[in-house]
């Protein structure tokens, strides 16, 4: 089990940018797919985008795509998303997530909820118009 822990929301102006991160702990780091999701009041929790073990790959949702970026520091066992030309839409609780992934699994990334053991509590985001 890997331990997370979310930062760096707060509100912002539409067209704004923010970078949230994520502090991971308790295991190796560098052996976990990690992803962001997010989840607005009264909403499914949603894919945002994720990376791989090594951070060579990533995948995004269509609706965040070209706006944000996730990154990973597997030194400083930190996870990151940059996101630029916010918009109301974009407000929620966003969350990092964990699944522990063989080196055989490198490539992967993965966008399904229930792919993912381990999550932090959170942080908000909210982006006013």
């Amino acid at each position: 089990q890997v331990q997370l822990v979310e930062s760096g929301g707060r509100l912002v102006q539409a067209g704004g940018s923010l970078r949230l991160s994520c502090a991971a702990s308790g295991r190796t780091f560098s052996s976990y797919s990690m992803a962001w999701f997010r989840q607005a009041p009264g909403k499914e929790r949603e894919f945002v985008a994720a990376v791989s073990i090594s951070g060579a790959y990533t995948s995004y949702a269509v609706s965040v795509e070209g706006r944000f970026t996730i990154s990973r520091d597997n030194a400083k066992n930190t996870l990151d998303l940059q996101m630029n030309s916010l918009k109301s839409e974009d407000t929620a609780v966003y969350y990092c997530a964990a699944r522990f992934t063989s080196t055989g699994s490198g490539r992967m990334t993965y966008s399904r909820p229930e792919s993912y053991a381990d999550w932090g509590q959170g942080t908000q985001v909210t982006v006013s118009s």
